[in-house]
């Protein structure tokens, strides 16, 4: 795995992740913190948890893992018969979970309202929001199936070390669905009331379908061609199986806690679903970016390490993997929670997002924030066990995870009576005890992978870091004195300029103190600059 390969794959998630956080800010001017905005994201939990799940998660992981030693040990020809055996296996299968998914939609909906109907914060529901729920949710369903598929050549793509495209993919999510959603939704309810965000709900159809055919040409080029291939009684598919069944539980513990955040959170009242969506499409760049980017580079790397057993680059990969994470995610985590508020009043503060929403979601993000690098270093931690075959230890970290959820979720909500930031302030609790449990194991089982290093590079970082957010504390304290009095291009420009000179103290001090990927950094632009 090289810095270059990381850089390169940052670039286009970053693009990705910008257009989704479009996404976030066309939603929040048209619709703020509303009840009707809560209905929609609550309805997108479904879909959404189950692309997290594939397309970063566990078929995604089993699959690249299994794919690139079929590669390394039989040659390409032979692991794109296992590909077209996987690609027919999903078609079949993820179209009869979405015809099911249709049918019992109401059951769904009254499953993720159940928290909603009952006790002291009972919320004032009304038939109204349960109908336009299931009917978002029937027509999203089939965005499933699509993502199961994108997920697969996303696979055999960053398996055989094309990243690009794969990380593009998203980008045309976006662009689909915004688009086409917004062209929906107008005409079916050209005042953006409830009606148009079941025209939203069509453009997520419309965002699966570009993300998946945008990724054929890259495909092609490669050699592969498709043919329906049922011979599913094969080494290659149980293997994918056998990963993906603790997989899927291993790598959703995150996802489905966001999805039982959002139950409790609709009933602790309205805005409180939108508010904690807000916030964690902001927590979700650093991870997007640098999280997701180290770990699709990282895996296929791990996966050859480990084709015979842990072998002596395993511990250096995934080390590095972690430290890149750190360089990356750690400052990154500092200035989103100093610098909440006037990000989220740049973004977010116009139409009928207001102070009130604003200070709502600054909340939530300074919750988030607090288990930010430890989300983010799961997306490196969790695949390195699938490579070498423990599959089992993250589903029981993630058994634990969900419980600690629930409870922390329940004693916050019902117990404490606190209000939305609470729960996020559990997926951070829940992100960091599963992360601290699986380094634990992955030190008995894969040896010394490095951690005197990984807590030298952390002092480190944690040094360049407290520069950065000295620098951003004060900015904060003289430039954002009325934010929304401010004028828009008066916020960009301040903005912008305490983001540039924060990362500027930052970088500089990491070079100070001689962290190796500031080094590594610096040698790609004089290369580059060289040419």
């Amino acid at each position: 795995m090289s810095a270059r390969a990381t850089w390169k794959v940052s670039a286009a998630v970053m693009l990705s992740r910008v257009l989704g956080l479009a996404r976030e800010m066309m939603f929040a001017g048209l619709f703020g913190g509303s009840r009707w905005m809560d209905c929609f994201y609550l309805a997108f939990r479904v879909p959404n948890l189950l692309r997290d799940l594939f397309a970063e998660g566990a078929l995604s992981q089993a699959f690249v893992t299994t794919f690139s030693k079929k590669v390394k040990s039989d040659g390409p020809e032979e692991a794109w018969v296992l590909a077209n055996r996987m690609v027919t296996l999903a078609a079949v299968f993820m179209a009869l979970v979405t015809l099911i998914g249709i049918g019992v939609a109401p059951w769904i909906v009254d499953l993720l309202t159940a928290f909603s109907k009952s006790g002291e914060t009972a919320r004032n529901y009304n038939v109204t929001e349960i109908s336009l729920m299931v009917e978002m949710v029937r027509v999203m369903y089939p965005f499933i199936a699509l993502v199961s598929l994108s997920a697969l050549v996303m696979g055999m793509l960053n398996a055989r070390d094309v990243f690009g495209m794969p990380a593009l993919a998203s980008c045309f999510f976006n662009i689909g669905s915004m688009v086409g959603g917004a062209a929906i939704g107008y005409w079916m309810d050209p005042e953006w009331g409830p009606r148009s965000l079941v025209g939203f709900s069509w453009g997520v159809v419309i965002g699966g379908v570009a993300q998946l055919v945008c990724q054929f040409p890259a495909l092609w080029k490669l050699g592969y061609r498709f043919v329906a291939d049922f011979t599913w009684n094969d080494s290659g598919v149980k293997q994918i199986l056998k990963l993906m069944g603790p997989a899927v539980i291993a790598a959703s513990v995150t996802q489905v806690n966001v999805v039982v955040n959002s139950m409790f959170a609709y009933g602790v009242g309205p805005g409180a679903v939108s508010w904690l969506s807000y916030a964690f499409r902001l927590m979700q760049l650093p991870i997007g970016v640098f999280g997701v980017a180290v770990a699709t580079v990282t895996l296929p790397a791990l996966s050859r390490a480990a084709v015979d057993g842990v072998g002596a680059d395993f511990g250096p990969t995934l080390a590095k993997g972690l430290k890149l994470v750190m360089f990356l995610v750690f400052p990154a985590t500092v200035g989103l929670v100093m610098l909440a508020q006037p990000i989220i009043s740049l973004l977010y503060e116009r139409g009928k997002f207001d102070e009130a929403d604003r200070l709502a979601t600054a909340g939530a993000l300074q919750a988030y924030g607090y288990g930010l690098l430890f989300y983010a270093g799961l997306k490196v931690l969790q695949p390195a066990f699938y490579a070498i075959e423990k599959r089992w230890l993250p589903m029981i970290a993630s058994f634990i995870a969900l419980f600690v959820n629930i409870i922390c979720n329940y004693t916050f909500v019902f117990v404490f009576k606190w209000g939305h930031e609470s729960l996020a302030l559990t997926t951070s609790i829940v992100a960091s005890l599963n992360f601290i449990f699986l380094y634990g194991a992955m030190v008995k089982y894969a040896g010394d992978i490095g951690t005197k290093g990984l807590v030298a590079a952390f002092l480190k970082i944690a040094v360049a870091t407290a520069v950065m957010a000295v620098v951003c504390y004060f900015g904060n304290l003289f430039l954002f004195t009325d934010l929304s009095g401010m004028l828009l291009w008066k916020k960009t420009i301040w903005l912008g300029a305490l983001v540039g000179a924060g990362a500027g103290a930052y970088f500089l001090a990491a070079l100070l103190m001689r962290v190796d990927e500031v080094g590594e950094m610096v040698g790609i632009v004089r290369r580059k600059l060289g040419k």
